[in-house]
C-alpha cells in the first residue's frame, strides 16, 4: 500500500476527509460573497435573486409531489394558497402538512 493509501485507510483518513469537506464548503460559501461583491445589482438581478429560493424549493419538491400522487398535489396546492393569502412561510408549511395528514388519515 502506498503512503497516501495507508494515511487514508488510517483513522486520520476520516479527519482529513472532514477537514477537506470543511475547506470546500467554506470556499463555496465565500465564493458567492466574493462574486456578488463584484456584480452591480440591477433591479432585474434583484428580482431574480428574490425569486431564487422559491424556484429552488419548487424544483426540489415537485418530483416528490409528482411521485406521490393526489395527496401530495392537494397538500402542495393548499400550501400555495395559504402562502398566497397569508404571506407567512410557517402557515403554508402547516397547512400543507395538515392537508396531507388529513388526506392520508381519511384513506
Amino acid at each position: 500500500m502506498t503512503t497516501l493509501g495507508s494515511v487514508i485507510a488510517s483513522p486520520w483518513g476520516s479527519v482529513l476527509a472532514i477537514g477537506a469537506m470543511a475547506v470546500v464548503t467554506y470556499l463555496c460559501r465565500i465564493a458567492g460573497v466574493a462574486v456578488m461583491s463584484r456584480v452591480r445589482l440591477t433591479p432585474r438581478i434583484e428580482r431574480g435573486l428574490r425569486a431564487l429560493p422559491g424556484s429552488i424549493i419548487l424544483a426540489t419538491i415537485l418530483p416528490v409531489v409528482i411521485d406521490n400522487g393526489f395527496p401530495a398535489m392537494a397538500a402542495l396546492a393548499a400550501a400555495i394558497v395559504a402562502m398566497a393569502v397569508t404571506r407567512i412561510d410557517i402557515v403554508g408549511l402547516l397547512v400543507g402538512l395538515g392537508t396531507l395528514s388529513v388526506i392520508r388519515m381519511l384513506g
